[in-house]
């Protein structure tokens, strides 16, 4: 693999991350950090045992966060297979970039960038489960920050958004160690947990981060401006 930086700005040596194949958008896979190391990769049908082990293990912990089909959608139950159908499926439409998270080369969880829209707006979104196991430890703020910086310096996309229910104060406090600004409030916005539920909405355009969002796990000030 090889060493990527997000801009020609000199990094410290936990502000680097590594990338398996420079330049290209998907598939890739990313590395950062040291204690614990993060790794992202493309899901793949080789994961169904660990992910159905977390997922069961972490049904309490995630239920409250987690979509769910609201009255006459579709609710049939998704299998592993099905699911990563869909989203390599959507990789290669180029919609969406589904990587799982590794820690210290242990399966924690997801952490995707969705709705990619190309043409004038170049835009997506940003959305991350961890197992319980992992919390705290800063991983998902290093996931989403090495997603954003890909997607802004490999994929070419200009404005990401992480829309957030009110009450997750874990997810809040990742867009606040990034510096991500919020940007609005959309009431009713997605059902979750068997119910239409409001989002606070953070957004980041690459002209806020041009060193990108990475170095400011390490940097704070840097995305105080």
């Amino acid at each position: 693999m090889s060493t990527g930086a997000a801009s020609g700005a000199k990094e410290g040596p936990r502000e680097r991350m590594v990338v398996g194949v420079p330049g290209r958008a998907w598939p890739n896979e990313l590395i950062s950090g040291t204690h614990p190391v993060v790794r992202l990769r493309p899901i793949s049908r080789r994961d169904a045992k660990a992910w159905r082990s977390a997922r069961r293990r972490n049904a309490l912990w995630l239920a409250r966060w987690d979509a769910t089909a609201p009255p006459g959608a579709d609710a049939r139950p998704m299998t592993f297979r099905a699911l990563v159908k869909r989203l390599r499926r959507s990789a290669r439409q180029g919609t969406t970039f589904p990587f799982v998270v590794e820690v210290d080369g242990r399966f924690a969880g997801q952490v995707s960038v969705n709705n990619i829209v190309r043409g004038s707006a170049q835009f997506a979104s940003v959305g991350y489960w961890i197992d319980q196991e992992f919390a705290g430890r800063g991983v998902i703020p290093r996931a989403v920050a090495m997603v954003i910086d890909h997607s802004f310096f490999t994929a070419g996309l200009h404005r990401i958004e992480i829309c957030i229910r009110p009450e997750n104060t874990n997810s809040l406090r990742v867009v606040e160690k990034l510096g991500i600004r919020e940007i609005g409030y959309a009431p009713l916005f997605l059902h979750i947990d068997g119910e239409w539920r409001d989002h606070r909405i953070f957004a980041v355009t690459r002209e806020e981060a041009p060193r990108g969002v990475l170095v400011r796990l390490e940097s704070p000030e840097a995305g105080s401006s």
